[in-house]
């Protein structure tokens, strides 16, 4: 049976929300917050919006630049730029590593989204009211050590995923994010303004927007190049695949400036909902990943109106969580769409039935497998590792050299529509200046 011609997004907005909203995940709600707690503050704020300009900026275009020509997966796309270019075949490995990653990213990321799923049951059944430090955490462990409940929330997770997805690009993707992203930002927004009523809001800017530049580390800057360059889903195949589904007619460095800001936004708002409560409630900033599920349900269970505040805000976790787990799907139903006689349906339920079965995996090493599996690392640690550390950093890499060595430099200096200085300025940042902090992340991730 033929297949349909490929699928293009209704409009540049629809496009931008469903850009922003793969790169708005936990990265942003859970993970930046307790990185900036790690790392100092407002020394690694500043660190990170740097390197979101100079290295996220350019794989960003340089991803989506590369799937609109292709217009195809991310595999059968460098494969066939590869041959138009007269380049080795085996720059196909950007794309097939790029769908790899996602597909093993999305096994464990719905562990963690079935974890928010549970906090927010938990929130509305009012069981962190009350409860004092040991008790959080008991509650915490008890859901890591309870197989049973994990499989219950990754399983849930995983069906909304495949359920949004399988619906395709216009009804699933972009009916999703226009529902999902403004909802996202509005709780966000009343996050924010309770903790601008704490009293605590100016230490929380204090702290996230005057630096201590003492306190700036050669490890606080590599934290802050790796956060920048993951926060944009950059190196999964995500962008590529969703750069295959645009049209001509948009701007690619404008619309990439406008997903950045948006995420960017959506990061250090985050920052600005926690922080004040953290500090209204002489909580510890730098208590790590536990910051979201053992630190903030400790001060939602002892506040006024912490049933209410607890809800919306895991909630909010659980969007952003879902924006991003289903993009995260999207690059390996495209590709078995494409290299095989499965309908869109059909494609989704067999790579969201694979992810789910590694994810079960994942899950059950926090408790029945616990035994380190490979390295000293179990099933969830090994698939985190092998995909932050090795197959993003890799895959970014190659995105950006195939796009800035490989391709020709006035058709691409054309199609993004730059000035004689832009295009000095695009060429000393996508040469060497991105590839460089990319390979620093990779080696440093090594060590």
């Amino acid at each position: 049976m033929a297949k349909l011609a490929h699928a293009q997004w209704s409009s540049r907005m629809t496009f931008v929300l469903a850009a922003a909203g793969s790169a708005v995940g936990l990265g942003n709600i859970w993970k930046f917050p307790y990185m900036v707690g790690e790392s100092g503050g407002a020394a690694f704020v500043f660190v990170y919006l740097l390197c979101i300009a100079l290295i996220g900026l350019p794989i960003l275009v340089s991803e989506w630049l590369l799937g609109r020509r292709g217009q195809k997966n991310p595999a059968s796309t460098m494969s066939e730029l590869a041959r138009t270019a007269n380049k080795p075949k085996a720059w196909a490995i950007v794309g097939i590593s790029g769908i790899i990653g996602a597909f093993l990213i999305l096994s464990f990321y719905s562990v963690i989204g079935g974890w928010s799923l549970y906090y927010t049951l938990n929130s509305v059944s009012g069981t962190f009211s009350g409860q004092d430090a040991d008790g959080i955490g008991a509650l915490f462990n008890g859901m890591l050590s309870n197989p049973g409940l994990l499989l219950l929330g990754h399983s849930v997770f995983m069906l909304l995923v495949i359920g949004i997805v399988a619906r395709g690009v216009t009804k699933g993707l972009e009916g999703a994010v226009r529902i999902l992203m403004p909802v996202l930002a509005l709780l966000l927004v009343v996050l924010i303004g309770y903790g601008m009523s704490t009293g605590h809001f100016g230490e929380a800017l204090t702290y996230m927007f005057n630096p201590d530049w003492s306190k700036l580390t050669a490890e606080t800057v590599l934290a802050a190049l790796g956060h920048a360059f993951f926060t944009l889903s950059l190196g999964m195949g995500i962008m590529m695949a969703y750069g295959s589904y645009l049209g001509k007619e948009i701007n690619l460095l404008q619309t990439a400036r406008t997903v950045i800001i948006m995420d960017t936004v959506i990061a250090l708002g985050a920052g600005l909902a926690i922080f004040p409560i953290v500090f209204a409630n002489n909580l510890d900033v730098a208590s790590g990943p536990g910051l979201i599920f053992v630190t903030l349900p400790l001060a939602f269970g002892n506040m006024d109106g912490g049933m209410i505040l607890g809800l919306m805000f895991f909630l909010l976790l659980t969007f952003a969580a879902l924006t991003s787990a289903i993009s995260l799907l999207e690059p390996v139903v495209e590709f078995i769409e494409e290299r095989s006689p499965l309908s869109r349906v059909m494609a989704t339920i067999v790579a969201g039935v694979g992810a789910w079965l590694l994810g079960v995996a994942a899950l059950l090493s926090f408790n029945v497998w616990s035994e380190p599996l490979m390295f000293g690392l179990g099933v969830f640690d090994l698939l985190d590792t092998l995909t932050s550390k090795i197959m993003l950093p890799l895959t970014g890499l190659g995105a950006i050299l195939f796009t800035a060595w490989c391709l020709e430099r006035d058709s691409v200096e054309a199609e993004l529509g730059l000035s004689a200085t832009g295009k000095s300025i695009w060429n000393i940042i996508a040469r060497y200046l991105a590839p460089a902090g990319v390979i620093a992340v990779f080696i440093t991730g090594l060590i």
